[in-house]
């Protein structure tokens, strides 16, 4: 019988919204199974692709600390997002814990690739909402780019 390799990953590409946390405990669940490391990813972006999202914390436009202030929020989130999933997943708890965190600055779809080239997990997990508008269908959806940009396996979530 074949060996089973150890210390594969997976990685979870988070935005802090519903979708992303049933994804985040969607992979959880799945390390948990396979024995593999499980990292969780936020791609901090300016205010300007995604106005409001990270609405909570005021960033005034000219801030000279702006991005650096951007990560921070982005941080403090991250923290409070996997807590809330460690409190509602109690069964996946010891995963979350030792879950490596990252978080890198620029584009979205761009920056996923780069770390999974960097980092050479097993799959991508991500949330999925699963919108079907017109604008959706021409632009195409971060989620659709990466499926058809990615080199390993992709699994969305829906909530």
């Amino acid at each position: 019988m074949p060996e089973v390799e150890k210390n594969k990953k997976i990685l979870a590409a988070v935005d802090f919204s519903d979708d992303s946390a049933s994804a985040v405990v969607y992979a959880a669940k799945l390390a948990k199974r396979l024995g593999d490391t499980l990292i969780v990813l936020h791609v901090v972006h300016d205010q300007a692709g995604s106005p409001g999202y990270y609405s909570d914390k005021k960033i005034k436009k000219g801030d000279k600390k702006r991005l650096k202030r951007l990560e921070e929020i982005a941080a403090e989130m991250m923290d409070e997002f996997i807590q809330k999933q460690i409190d509602r997943h109690p069964d996946i708890k010891s995963v979350l814990k030792k879950a490596e965190l990252v978080m890198v600055s620029g584009l979205t779809v761009t920056k996923i690739l780069q770390v999974i080239e960097k980092v050479g997990p097993e799959m991508l997990v991500l949330g999925n909402r699963g919108r079907t508008s017109l604008k959706h269908i021409l632009l195409g959806s971060k989620a659709e780019q990466l499926v058809r940009l990615c080199q390993i396996p992709v699994t969305l979530v829906k909530k």
